[in-house]
């Protein structure tokens, strides 16, 4: 995709119990995703063999458990995901949680649930 990129002209898809997520960049050595996640979603605990990720939020807020370990990210707040660290996102606010995921090799296909 050339030109502008945003939620409305970026590939959609759904995940989890009706969350959002859209492409924004999808190449062969970089993923970045806009995700939402609404009240009480979560995502299942898994780690990435390849992929270094980063967490970063938008608006809302996100917790993440990384190695057992809870990290409560507030907007303007990120988090480095190494690979081979098992994590689960979750969402245990009132409201939505939009933010960025940045994977780099792409995480798609490099999932494993822990």
């Amino acid at each position: 995709m050339t030109g502008k990129i945003s939620t409305t002209n970026a590939p959609h898809y759904h995940w989890g119990a009706g969350e959002d997520g859209w492409h924004l960049v999808r190449t062969p050595e970089l993923s970045v995703i806009q995700e939402r996640i609404g009240p009480g979603g979560t995502e299942a605990r898994h780690y990435h063999e390849h992929a270094s990720q980063f967490f970063y939020v938008l608006s809302g807020q996100l917790e993440i458990e990384l190695a057992g370990a809870i990290h409560t990210l507030q907007a303007q707040e990120g988090l480095v995901i190494p690979p081979g660290v098992t994590h689960q996102v979750r969402n245990v606010s009132q409201t939505d949680a939009h933010f960025l995921v940045t994977s780099s090799p792409p995480s798609h296909g490099d999932r494993i649930l822990a």
